[in-house]
C-alpha cells in the first residue's frame, strides 16, 4: 500500500460519514481491514473478546507500519498516529460511537446473528451494520436484525492492505443510501468496490471456489498429483499459485463451508464440496494454520511447505527413454511455429512440414521474424539465432519425416484430419518414432489406435505461445509405452519446458479446471447478477488473475471456448458443464472475440 500524504488523510479523517468504524473479530482479516482504515486517516474501535487476540492485532499493526516506514511508504509522525487511532476492547458496547461496524467473525451463521442483535442495542440508528461474510445469507442476516435497511456485506480480500476489490453487498432490504455510503467509502480507502447482490461466494469467491473444488476433485480422483495440478494452473494460466496451495492459504474448512452455502443455493454438482475437503477438515487438516492441508507445512501457519510422503523424490526423473536428435513438426500455423521454433532454440534438427512447401517456407519465415524480435530483445545472440534458423527444414510432404525419432503434429482441431494425418505418420516414420499429438480437447488414443503403434502415441499439449509459454501436459493414454513417456518428459526438460503427467481425458489439467469456471462467469452475467467489467475486475483484483474471464474468452476465441465446453460437457456429463445459451449466441452471430472485432466486447479492427 502506497503512502498517504497529510493532506489526503485530514481530509479523509474530517469526512463528516464513517469516520469511526468498529471491527467486531480481530482476526487475520480483521487485523487487515484495521491497517487500511487506521493508515486512511479512520478512527478504528477493535473489538475482539479474546484479549490475545486484540494484543496481537496491535502488535501486527505495529508491525506493519513499521516495515512501511522503513519502506519510505510512511512517515513515522503518519505511522505514531495510525497507531493512535486504533484502541481495542473486549466489549461490543464499544461500537457505541462507530458510523460503521465491520463484523469479520467466524463463518458461523448463529454467531454473526448474535454479534448483530447486540450491536442492535447498541450503536445508533443512523449506524452501518456491515457482514464481511463470503458464503452466509446477507438477507438472512438483515432480516433478523432490528435495522434491515442498514445491514449490507463489505467483503474485503485477504490480505486485505494488499488487495484493491472490496464487495458492497446489498440485500432486498437494504437501503440504497447505505450501499452509497460504503462504496464511496470503499473508494476513499484507495480500493476499488463493485456492488453486487446477496448470492454465496458474490462474484469474485462465487467463480473461484467452483474452480477450487473440482482441483480438489481432481486431485482426489488420483487424475493428477498436486504438485502437478498447481504447476500446471500456475504455468498454463499465469495464476498467481495453484488451486491446492490455494486452498491450504484460504483454509479447507473454510472452502467447505463457502461450497456448502453456494451448494445449497445452487445445486451445481459443481459446487457439492469434494469428500477430501471433508475428510482434511474433519481430521483437522485445514491447511497452512495447522501445518497440514494438502501440503505439509514446516509448522502451522508457515508458509514453507516441507516433504512428506507425496512429495517427488529429488532426481526423481524418469529414466530409460528413447534417444532423439531429429524432430519433425506438422502443420503451418502459429503453434507449429511456435514449437519448431523450441525445439531449434534447444539444438535438435527439425524438419517442418506443411500441406505444401510454400506453406513450410512462409512459417519459418515466421519463426525467423520471431527469433528476430528476440535478438532485438537481447534475449539471444545474432549467431544462436542463425544456428536455431539453420537447424530447421521446411518440406512439403510428411515424407520427409523418415528419419526423425519425434513428430509432433499442430494441424487443425479436428479428429478426422488427425486421425488420417497419423495414419500417414505410421506409415512414414521409421520404426520407434515417438508420434506425438499437440490436441488440447481431442481423444490422444483416438489418433493412437489410427496407427499400428499406439504403444508410441502420446499427447505434448503445449501452450500458445508455445517459445513464451513454459506448461507441456504430458498426456498417456492407457496404451503408451513406459518408455515413449520417459522420452517426451527428457525432451520437454530439455525445452525447457515444465511436463505435467496427465491421463487422457477432455480437457486435461488446465482446460478441464479452466472453461467450467468462464462458462460460469457467463451465466453470472446471462442471469444479470454482475456486468462483464465488474466481473472481470473482481477476478483481477481480488483472484489475482492476469485477466478477466470475458478478457481472456475473447482472446482464445469464443468458438473455440465453446468448442472446449463441449468436449467437456460430453464426456463428464455433468450438466454444470453444459455452455451457457449466451456463448452459444455469440458463436452462431459470428462474434467470436478479437479476431472478428467483437465478442463480449467489441475491439477496434486494425
Amino acid at each position: 500500500m502506497g503512502p498517504q500524504s497529510t493532506p489526503d488523510l485530514s481530509t479523509q479523517a474530517s469526512s463528516p460519514s464513517l469516520s469511526t468504524v468498529a471491527i467486531v473479530g480481530l482476526g487475520t482479516m480483521g487485523t487487515g481491514i484495521a491497517e487500511v482504515l487506521t493508515r486512511a486517516g479512520r478512527e478504528v474501535i477493535g473489538i475482539d473478546t479474546d484479549e490475545t487476540a486484540a494484543r496481537r492485532a496491535v502488535s501486527a499493526l505495529e508491525t506493519a507500519t513499521a516495515r512501511a516506514v522503513q519502506r519510505e511508504r510512511l512517515t513515522e509522525r503518519e505511522r505514531q498516529d495510525a497507531l493512535a487511532r486504533f484502541r481495542t476492547f473486549t466489549d461490543l458496547q464499544a461500537a457505541a460511537d462507530a458510523d460503521l461496524v465491520i463484523e469479520v467473525v467466524p463463518e458461523d451463521y448463529e454467531l454473526k446473528r448474535q454479534v448483530f442483535a447486540e450491536l442492535d442495542a447498541v450503536v445508533r440508528p443512523d449506524t452501518i451494520l456491515a457482514t464481511g461474510t463470503n458464503a452466509l445469507s446477507v438477507t438472512r442476516l438483515a432480516a433478523d436484525s432490528q435495522r434491515p435497511e442498514r445491514v449490507l456485506g463489505v467483503h474485503f480480500f485477504n490480505p486485505a492492505p494488499a488487495m484493491k476489490l472490496v464487495e458492497v453487498v446489498s440485500s432486498v432490504l437494504t437501503a440504497p443510501t447505505a450501499v452509497t455510503a460504503v462504496t464511496e467509502f470503499a473508494r476513499d480507502l484507495g480500493k476499488d468496490p463493485i456492488a453486487v447482490g446477496d448470492r454465496p461466494g458474490f462474484v469474485a469467491d462465487g467463480l473461484l471456489f467452483g474452480y477450487l473444488n473440482q482441483a480438489a476433485a481432481m486431485y482426489e480422483s488420483r487424475y493428477a498429483t498436486r504438485e502437478d495440478i498447481d504447476a500446471a494452473m500456475k504455468l498454463g494460466c499465469g495464476l498467481p499459485m495453484g488451486p491446492l496451495a490455494l486452498l491450504d492459504l484460504i483454509g479447507v474448512d473454510t472452502a467447505r463451508t463457502v461450497l456448502e452455502a453456494m451448494y445449497a443455493e445452487s445445486q451445481d454438482r459443481l459446487h457439492a464440496p469434494a469428500p477430501i475437503l471433508g475428510q482434511l477438515a474433519e481430521a483437522g487438516l485445514t491447511g497452512r494454520k495447522a501445518g497440514r492441508g494438502f501440503y505439509t507445512y514446516e509448522a502451522p501457519g508457515s508458509a514453507t511447505v516441507v516433504p512428506d510422503a507425496e512429495s517427488p523424490a529429488a532426481g526423481d526423473e524418469l529414466t530409460g527413454g528413447r534417444t532423439v536428435s531429429g524432430v519433425g513438426v506438422a502443420g503451418s500455423g502459429t503453434m507449429a511455429s511456435g514449437i519448431a521454433e523450441v525445439f531449434a532454440k534447444a539444438g535438435y534438427k527439425v524438419v517442418l512440414a506443411a500441406r505444401s512447401l510454400e506453406k513450410a517456407e512462409k512459417a519459418k519465415a515466421r519463426i525467423a521474424k520471431s527469433l528476430g524480435r528476440s535478438v532485438d530483445k537481447g534475449r539471444m545472440t545474432a549467431e544462436a539465432r542463425d544456428a536455431a534458423l539453420a537447424a530447421i527444414t521446411p518440406a512439403g510432404s510428411l515424407d520427409a519425416f523418415a528419419d526423425v525419432d519425434l513428430a509432433v503434429e499442430a494441424v487443425a482441431e479436428d479428429l478426422a484430419v488427425k486421425q488420417e494425418l497419423f495414419r500417414t505418420l505410421d506409415k512414414v516414420c521409421k520404426p520407434g518414432a515417438v508420434l506425438a499429438t499437440t490436441t488440447s480437447s481431442l481423444p490422444v488414443v483416438a489418433c493412437a489406435r489410427a496407427t499400428s503403434r499406439p504403444q508410441d502415441v502420446i499427447g505434448m499439449h503445449f501452450f500458445n505461445p508455445a517459445p513464451a509459454m513454459k506448461l507441456v501436459e504430458v498426456v498417456r493414454t492407457v496404451l503408451t509405452a513406459d518408455d515413449v513417456h520417459a522420452t517426451v518428459r527428457a525432451v520437454c526438460t530439455k525445452v525447457r519446458k515444465h511436463p505435467v503427467d496427465c491421463g487422457d481425458r477432455a480437457g486435461f489439467i488446465v482446460n478441464a479446471l479452466l472453461f467450467p469456471y468462464l462458462n460460469n462467469a457467463i451465466k453470472m452475467v446471462e442471469e444479470h447478477y454482475a456486468t462483464l467489467d465488474d466481473i472481470d475486475a473482481a477476478m483481477k483484483l481480488g483472484g489475482g488473475y492476469p485477466m478477466g474471464p470475458f478478457e481472456l474468452l475473447d482472446v482464445v476465441g469464443l468458438d473455440v471456448s465453446l468448442a472446449i465446453e463441449k468436449v467437456l460437457h460430453a464426456e463428464f456429463r455433468d450438466p454444470g458443464l453444459a455452455p451457457s445459451p449466451l456463448l452459444e449466441h455469440l458463436v452462431a452471430a459470428g462474434c467470436l472475440g478479437r479476431k472478428t472485432g467483437r465478442g463480449f466486447r467489441e475491439y477496434a479492427r486494425r
